[in-house]
Protein backbone atom coordinates (compact mmCIF):
# COMPACT_ATOMS: atom_id res chain seq x y z
CA UNK A 1 0.00 0.00 0.00
CA UNK A 2 2.78 1.82 0.98
CA UNK A 3 4.29 2.48 -2.74
CA UNK A 4 0.46 3.08 -4.68
CA UNK A 5 -0.03 5.88 -2.30
CA UNK A 6 3.78 7.02 -3.09
CA UNK A 7 2.46 7.02 -6.66
CA UNK A 8 -1.08 8.62 -5.85
CA UNK A 9 1.01 11.75 -4.13
CA UNK A 10 3.45 11.51 -6.99
CA UNK A 11 0.52 11.95 -9.44
CA UNK A 12 -1.00 15.02 -7.57
CA UNK A 13 2.52 16.77 -7.75
CA UNK A 14 2.11 16.42 -3.49
CA UNK A 15 5.17 17.33 -1.58
CA UNK A 16 5.73 17.92 2.12
CA UNK A 17 4.65 16.05 4.91
CA UNK A 18 1.43 14.36 4.66
CA UNK A 19 0.59 13.84 8.06
CA UNK A 20 -3.41 13.95 9.23
CA UNK A 21 -3.60 17.60 9.39
CA UNK A 22 -5.87 19.92 8.45
CA UNK A 23 -3.00 21.63 6.48
CA UNK A 24 -2.08 18.19 4.57
CA UNK A 25 -6.11 17.36 3.96
CA UNK A 26 -5.88 21.31 1.92
CA UNK A 27 -3.03 20.60 0.01
CA UNK A 28 -3.88 17.32 -0.88
CA UNK A 29 -7.58 18.54 -1.96
CA UNK A 30 -6.21 21.41 -3.95
CA UNK A 31 -3.57 19.38 -5.72
CA UNK A 32 -5.83 16.73 -6.71
CA UNK A 33 -8.07 19.10 -8.12
CA UNK A 34 -5.58 21.06 -10.04
CA UNK A 35 -3.89 17.85 -12.16
CA UNK A 36 -6.70 14.87 -11.99
CA UNK A 37 -9.61 15.85 -14.36
CA UNK A 38 -13.36 15.76 -13.75
CA UNK A 39 -14.67 13.71 -16.84
CA UNK A 40 -16.95 11.45 -18.12
CA UNK A 41 -15.48 10.22 -21.69
CA UNK A 42 -15.26 6.63 -21.03
CA UNK A 43 -19.13 6.79 -19.97
CA UNK A 44 -19.40 8.32 -23.57
CA UNK A 45 -17.18 6.04 -25.19
CA UNK A 46 -18.96 2.86 -23.89
CA UNK A 47 -16.33 2.41 -21.66
CA UNK A 48 -17.16 0.23 -18.44
CA UNK A 49 -17.16 1.60 -15.42
CA UNK A 50 -15.56 -0.01 -12.28
CA UNK A 51 -15.80 1.26 -8.33
CA UNK A 52 -13.48 -1.09 -7.29
CA UNK A 53 -10.11 0.64 -5.38
CA UNK A 54 -7.58 -1.42 -7.37
CA UNK A 55 -9.46 -0.64 -11.04
CA UNK A 56 -9.68 2.93 -9.76
CA UNK A 57 -5.92 3.02 -9.30
CA UNK A 58 -5.19 1.72 -12.54
CA UNK A 59 -7.33 4.47 -14.30
CA UNK A 60 -6.36 7.77 -12.38
CA UNK A 61 -3.24 6.85 -11.36
CA UNK A 62 -1.45 4.46 -13.37
CA UNK A 63 -2.88 5.39 -16.97
CA UNK A 64 -3.30 9.41 -15.60
CA UNK A 65 -7.19 9.22 -16.55
CA UNK A 66 -10.06 11.55 -14.07
CA UNK A 67 -13.20 9.96 -13.61
CA UNK A 68 -16.63 11.18 -12.24
CA UNK A 69 -17.98 11.91 -8.34
CA UNK A 70 -18.36 7.91 -7.55
CA UNK A 71 -14.61 7.68 -8.78
CA UNK A 72 -12.73 10.53 -8.06
CA UNK A 73 -14.32 10.77 -4.56
CA UNK A 74 -13.73 6.59 -3.47
CA UNK A 75 -10.46 6.69 -4.55
CA UNK A 76 -9.19 9.81 -2.97
CA UNK A 77 -10.90 8.61 0.23
CA UNK A 78 -9.10 5.81 -0.14
CA UNK A 79 -5.95 7.30 0.26
CA UNK A 80 -6.99 9.73 2.91
CA UNK A 81 -7.77 6.69 5.05
CA UNK A 82 -4.65 4.99 3.90
CA UNK A 83 -2.90 8.55 5.35
CA UNK A 84 -4.86 8.08 8.59
CA UNK A 85 -7.35 10.34 7.39
CA UNK A 86 -11.16 9.90 9.67
CA UNK A 87 -13.21 9.40 6.40
CA UNK A 88 -17.08 8.82 5.84
CA UNK A 89 -18.65 8.62 2.57
CA UNK A 90 -21.88 10.83 1.97
CA UNK A 91 -24.92 10.59 -0.42
CA UNK A 92 -26.06 13.96 -2.36
CA UNK A 93 -28.73 15.49 -4.53
CA UNK A 94 -27.05 17.50 -7.14
CA UNK A 95 -28.79 20.48 -7.50
CA UNK A 96 -26.31 23.27 -9.43
CA UNK A 97 -27.65 23.65 -13.33
CA UNK A 98 -30.12 20.96 -13.25
CA UNK A 99 -33.69 21.99 -14.88
CA UNK A 100 -36.03 19.35 -12.62
CA UNK A 101 -35.66 19.64 -8.98
CA UNK A 102 -35.89 18.06 -6.56
CA UNK A 103 -32.98 16.15 -8.58
CA UNK A 104 -31.50 12.63 -7.56
CA UNK A 105 -29.29 11.15 -4.93
CA UNK A 106 -26.40 11.05 -7.40
CA UNK A 107 -23.17 12.49 -5.56
CA UNK A 108 -20.69 10.80 -3.51
CA UNK A 109 -19.48 13.29 -1.02
CA UNK A 110 -16.61 12.65 1.58
CA UNK A 111 -16.40 14.21 5.22
CA UNK A 112 -13.09 14.51 7.26
CA UNK A 113 -13.11 14.59 11.28
CA UNK A 114 -10.17 16.54 13.09
CA UNK A 115 -9.53 17.63 16.05
CA UNK A 116 -13.57 17.58 16.43
CA UNK A 117 -14.30 19.54 13.73
CA UNK A 118 -16.34 17.96 10.40
CA UNK A 119 -14.87 18.99 7.26
CA UNK A 120 -16.98 18.42 3.71
CA UNK A 121 -14.13 17.79 0.89
CA UNK A 122 -14.93 16.88 -2.62
CA UNK A 123 -12.71 15.92 -5.50
CA UNK A 124 -15.99 15.21 -7.56
CA UNK A 125 -17.94 18.17 -8.12
CA UNK A 126 -16.55 19.14 -11.55
CA UNK A 127 -16.18 23.40 -11.84
CA UNK A 128 -18.43 23.60 -9.02
CA UNK A 129 -15.69 21.78 -6.25
CA UNK A 130 -14.34 24.27 -3.69
CA UNK A 131 -10.45 24.74 -3.77
CA UNK A 132 -10.33 23.49 0.16
CA UNK A 133 -12.16 21.62 2.83
CA UNK A 134 -15.13 23.51 4.00
CA UNK A 135 -16.09 23.33 8.07
CA UNK A 136 -19.67 21.81 8.41
CA UNK A 137 -21.22 24.41 10.17
CA UNK A 138 -24.42 26.25 9.95
CA UNK A 139 -24.53 29.78 7.68
CA UNK A 140 -21.12 30.26 8.17
CA UNK A 141 -19.77 32.41 5.27
CA UNK A 142 -16.29 30.32 3.41
CA UNK A 143 -14.44 32.31 1.70
CA UNK A 144 -12.11 30.71 -0.37
CA UNK A 145 -9.60 33.40 -3.01
CA UNK A 146 -12.04 34.49 -5.20
CA UNK A 147 -15.25 32.26 -4.06
CA UNK A 148 -17.80 32.31 -1.47
CA UNK A 149 -19.59 28.93 0.21
CA UNK A 150 -22.05 28.29 2.85
CA UNK A 151 -23.42 25.18 4.38
CA UNK A 152 -26.84 25.75 5.31
CA UNK A 153 -29.20 22.84 7.67
CA UNK A 154 -32.52 22.27 5.59
CA UNK A 155 -35.27 20.43 7.42
CA UNK A 156 -36.03 18.70 4.50
CA UNK A 157 -33.15 17.83 2.79
CA UNK A 158 -30.45 17.96 5.54
CA UNK A 159 -26.97 20.21 4.53
CA UNK A 160 -27.24 22.54 1.72
CA UNK A 161 -23.79 23.31 0.02
CA UNK A 162 -24.58 27.06 -1.56
CA UNK A 163 -22.25 29.61 -3.55
CA UNK A 164 -22.75 32.74 -3.99
CA UNK A 165 -22.77 34.46 -8.02
CA UNK A 166 -23.43 38.19 -7.24
CA UNK A 167 -25.66 38.41 -4.72
CA UNK A 168 -27.30 35.39 -4.77
CA UNK A 169 -26.53 32.43 -3.48
CA UNK A 170 -27.51 29.03 -5.28
CA UNK A 171 -27.00 25.65 -4.42
CA UNK A 172 -24.75 23.19 -5.70
CA UNK A 173 -25.89 20.09 -3.81
CA UNK A 174 -27.59 18.77 -0.62
CA UNK A 175 -26.76 15.56 1.83
CA UNK A 176 -27.37 14.02 4.74
CA UNK A 177 -25.45 12.92 7.43
CA UNK A 178 -25.90 9.06 6.91
CA UNK A 179 -22.42 7.16 6.51
CA UNK A 180 -22.59 4.93 3.32
CA UNK A 181 -20.26 1.79 2.13
CA UNK A 182 -18.69 1.61 -1.23
CA UNK A 183 -20.99 -1.20 -2.64
CA UNK A 184 -24.37 1.93 -2.11
CA UNK A 185 -22.98 3.84 -4.73
CA UNK A 186 -22.63 1.21 -7.12
CA UNK A 187 -26.75 0.81 -9.06
CA UNK A 188 -26.73 4.82 -8.85
CA UNK A 189 -23.82 5.09 -10.59
CA UNK A 190 -24.84 2.29 -12.73
CA UNK A 191 -27.73 4.47 -13.67
CA UNK A 192 -25.75 7.40 -14.50
CA UNK A 193 -23.40 5.03 -16.49
CA UNK A 194 -26.35 3.63 -18.79
CA UNK A 195 -29.77 5.21 -18.18
CA UNK A 196 -30.81 7.17 -21.46
CA UNK A 197 -31.77 9.86 -18.95
CA UNK A 198 -28.52 10.10 -17.67
CA UNK A 199 -26.85 13.78 -18.35
CA UNK A 200 -23.54 11.92 -17.97
CA UNK A 201 -24.88 10.23 -21.40
CA UNK A 202 -25.69 13.38 -22.98
CA UNK A 203 -22.59 15.36 -23.65
CA UNK A 204 -18.83 15.25 -22.38
CA UNK A 205 -18.44 16.94 -19.35
CA UNK A 206 -14.64 17.72 -18.12
CA UNK A 207 -13.30 20.35 -15.77
CA UNK A 208 -10.00 21.10 -14.17
CA UNK A 209 -8.79 23.70 -12.30
CA UNK A 210 -5.65 26.05 -13.17
CA UNK A 211 -3.56 28.36 -11.44
CA UNK A 212 -5.12 31.09 -13.79
CA UNK A 213 -8.95 29.67 -13.20
CA UNK A 214 -9.85 26.42 -14.99
CA UNK A 215 -10.38 25.05 -18.03
CA UNK A 216 -13.85 22.76 -18.90
CA UNK A 217 -15.81 20.79 -22.03
CA UNK A 218 -19.45 21.07 -21.85
CA UNK A 219 -20.53 19.20 -24.83
CA UNK A 220 -18.27 20.01 -27.96
CA UNK A 221 -17.17 23.32 -26.46
CA UNK A 222 -14.11 23.85 -25.07
CA UNK A 223 -13.84 26.65 -22.38
CA UNK A 224 -10.63 27.95 -21.27
CA UNK A 225 -10.94 30.51 -18.07
CA UNK A 226 -8.08 32.61 -17.30
CA UNK A 227 -8.52 35.74 -15.03
CA UNK A 228 -12.27 36.35 -15.59
CA UNK A 229 -11.59 36.04 -19.31
CA UNK A 230 -13.07 33.18 -21.02
CA UNK A 231 -11.49 31.56 -24.68
CA UNK A 232 -14.09 29.28 -25.73
CA UNK A 233 -13.89 26.96 -28.96
CA UNK A 234 -15.01 23.94 -30.77
CA UNK A 235 -11.79 21.81 -32.15
CA UNK A 236 -12.03 21.53 -35.52
CA UNK A 237 -11.31 17.58 -36.14
CA UNK A 238 -10.94 13.99 -34.40
CA UNK A 239 -6.97 14.81 -33.68
CA UNK A 240 -7.62 18.45 -32.46
CA UNK A 241 -10.19 17.02 -30.15
CA UNK A 242 -7.46 14.59 -28.85
CA UNK A 243 -4.30 17.13 -28.99
CA UNK A 244 -6.91 19.89 -26.74
CA UNK A 245 -7.79 17.05 -24.47
CA UNK A 246 -3.74 16.42 -23.97
CA UNK A 247 -3.16 19.93 -23.72
CA UNK A 248 -5.71 21.15 -21.54
CA UNK A 249 -6.48 18.08 -19.40
CA UNK A 250 -3.27 16.03 -19.63
CA UNK A 251 -6.09 13.14 -20.48
CA UNK A 252 -4.53 10.71 -23.06
CA UNK A 253 -7.42 8.12 -24.55
CA UNK A 254 -6.42 4.12 -24.85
Amino acid sequence: METQVTAYLNRIGFEGSAKPTLDTLSRLQYAHLHTIPYENLDILNGVPLSLEISRLFDKIVNRRRGGYCFELNALFGWLLEELGFQVKHYFGRFWRDEAVVPCKRRHHILQVELDGIKYIVDVGAGAAAPRWPLKLLHGIVQEQQDEWYRLMKDRTYGWLLEERKGDEWRTIYSFTEEPNLPFDYVTTSYWCENSPESIFRKGAMVAIRTEEGRNTIAGKEFRIFSQGSVNAFEPSHDDHYSECLRKYFGILID
